[in-house]
């Protein structure tokens, strides 16, 4: 499992409509793109659930590398480079993944919480605490998902869940999930990834 992820940050008075009609008009277009669990667009705006800026950063997780590529390469992210210009595209190697009790809902909400991994902390230790946080996430009240990822470049931990409702109170960043491409989420692997 692969997690991606990139961010657009608009000045503050962008009309986040924009971003809004443009998920309407080609969100669909994942719908059926082989070898990606979900993706999930999300956007923040300022001063709505705390957000500081008005943000669209869609989140992904693959089920295989090669839909991933297809993604980046193939022509399918070239659109949103010649629109908004080529981001940063983070990427983070799945810990786990975990359903929640709202599986079965639509997802409104997603919960962005990133951290770095210490110095000096045992890794084995540090991957095994995110591994049982996307769990005890996705079995809070209107869960949908959570996922927990880590990238070892910058040494830094991301979980992600979705919700029915409104976000729990946890740390992290609150989104708007705009639509939901979900081919593959039936094969997401559940649990703890090595």
């Amino acid at each position: 499992m692969h997690a991606l992820q990139y961010e657009l940050t608009f000045p503050a008075d962008y009309d986040m409509g924009i971003i809004r009609d443009r998920v309407a008009r080609i969100g669909h277009l994942l719908d059926d793109w082989d070898g990606l669990g979900f993706k999930t667009y999300l956007m923040r705006e300022r001063g709505v659930d705390g957000s500081p800026v008005n943000q669209y950063a869609p989140f992904y997780l693959w089920n295989q590398v090669e839909g991933m590529n297809s993604f980046l390469w193939g022509g399918a992210f070239q659109g949103l480079v010649n629109d908004f210009g080529r981001p940063v595209v983070q990427h983070w190697t799945g810990l786990a993944y975990e359903e929640g009790g709202a599986a079965g809902s639509a997802a409104r909400v997603a919960l962005r919480h990133r951290r770095p991994v210490p110095e000096g902390v045992e890794l084995s230790e540090a991957m095994e605490e995110a591994a049982r946080e996307a769990k005890r996430l996705a079995g809070l009240d209107g869960a949908v998902c959570a996922a927990a990822a880590v990238d070892p470049r910058h040494w830094e931990l991301v979980h992600v869940s979705l919700w029915d409702h409104e976000a729990p109170k946890e740390a992290g960043e609150v989104f708007q999930v705009l639509h939901m491409s979900a081919p593959e989420r039936d094969r997401l692997p559940r649990g703890r990834q090595w």
